[in-house]
């Protein structure tokens, strides 16, 4: 049998397949040192399966907007494609979407 597709979350709440959830859910989570975890399972597709389930912007009202946008900041300029020019326009961007995040708080 073939490795089903990854989950692919959206905006809104989607469903998983069947398939889905029995290749990504681990038959039993653990705690280990305060993180789920089950053995040396990769958790890729499990935590991109409750993403489906939950929704982006369920996920983005749960955890302040400054955080989602050091991690986008983050992993944007982990980017190999982007050139100098694009990282500091990418630096600025989010600089002034912070100044709008200070307002709205």
């Amino acid at each position: 049998m073939t490795q089903p597709p990854l989950p692919q979350p959206q905006l809104d709440r989607t469903p998983i397949t069947f398939d889905q959830y029995l290749e990504y859910t681990p038959e039993k989570l653990e705690l280990w040192d305060g993180f789920y975890n089950y053995g040396d399972q990769d958790m890729t597709g499990f935590h991109l399966a409750i993403l489906t389930n939950m929704g982006l912007r369920a996920a983005v009202s749960n955890v302040p907007i400054a955080r989602w946008l050091a991690a986008i900041q983050e992993v944007a300029l982990q980017n190999p494609k982007l050139d100098d020019a694009l990282r500091d326009r990418l630096v600025r961007a989010i600089a002034e979407l912070n100044e709008i995040v200070e307002c709205l708080e």
